[in-house]
């Protein structure tokens, strides 16, 4: 296992500010995505994936270790639980899949979609595991893992729902205990998930907040990092604290709580080999 930081989380930096700050923290990678000023040039990303992919992979001074790939402007806009953009999507899709072999991106998360007009959580599930397999189909081909976040807002707000898609789409988890956390469930009941991380995200929180200084929450950090080693995960695990006004994350030193979570995974990943 090894760290990243997601570029989202310095809104105010561009994408090249992010890389150094990355590696002057010790942080051999970073995520991609399309948010605040280190968002990639999405329409470029979808016309030309494999000459941008490579021109960040030769600019960056660190790796890619994941792309959020967003099919609308927002969560709602194609998202994945309904049909009508279906096509498209998958199209997409396969332009965001050659990006990242050619950035060398191991890994590609996507959301899993909201209840649209007239659904329940179950006709979302089945729509979206229409949506995810032919993507499934093609990372596999490219070799890149996909992977969804069950997130809060979306349907996909609960352990079991979060496996049952894994299960039937062969898709992987990005994996956020956080998204969970919030509403209650407690890190037993989440555990069971880490057999389907393909990408993980690092941050704490507790009932009802979903971000919070490290001292302030209720994951386990270390038990966490364990769980996750015994299921085998080998992949990176993303610091994603944020400075954004979704679920009033607003009010955390991003830059403190990043390197407090750097150290606390050097710490157990030590006493651990």
């Amino acid at each position: 296992m090894e760290l990243s930081v997601t570029s989202w989380s310095f809104p105010q930096l561009t994408l090249d500010e992010v890389a150094g700050l990355a590696r002057v923290l010790g942080f051999p990678a970073i995520d991609l995505g399309y948010f605040y000023r280190s968002a990639l040039d999405k329409a470029r990303l979808l016309r030309e994936p494999e000459a941008y992919g490579s021109e960040l992979r030769e600019r960056l001074p660190v790796g890619v270790a994941n792309l959020y790939h967003l099919f609308g402007n927002d969560t709602v806009e194609r998202n994945l639980a309904s049909s009508e953009h279906r096509a498209e999507n998958t199209a997409d899709f396969g332009q965001a899949l050659k990006f990242c072999a050619a950035v060398g991106a191991p890994t590609i998360f996507i959301l899993p979609g909201v209840l649209n007009r007239g659904q329940s959580r179950h006709q979302a599930l089945e729509a979206t595991i229409e949506s995810v397999k032919p993507m499934v189909e093609a990372a596999t081909r490219a070799g890149v893992t996909p992977c969804i976040e069950a997130h809060i807002h979306s349907y996909l707000e609960t352990p079991s729902l979060a496996a049952e898609l894994c299960e039937r789409s062969g898709a992987r988890l990005a994996l956020d205990y956080a998204h969970f956390a919030v509403a209650g469930y407690r890190q037993e009941e989440i555990d069971p998930l880490a057999r389907f991380a393909g990408h993980v995200h690092l941050r704490q929180a507790r009932p009802g907040a979903l971000q919070t200084k490290l001292e302030e929450g209720t994951l386990n950090f270390p038990a966490m990092f364990a769980t996750l080693h015994d299921a085998g995960f080998t992949g990176h695990l993303a610091c994603e604290y944020v400075h954004q006004g979704y679920f009033d994350t607003l009010h955390d030193d991003v830059l403190t709580e990043t390197v407090k979570m750097r150290d606390l995974f050097r710490a157990w990943r030590g006493s651990a080999r």
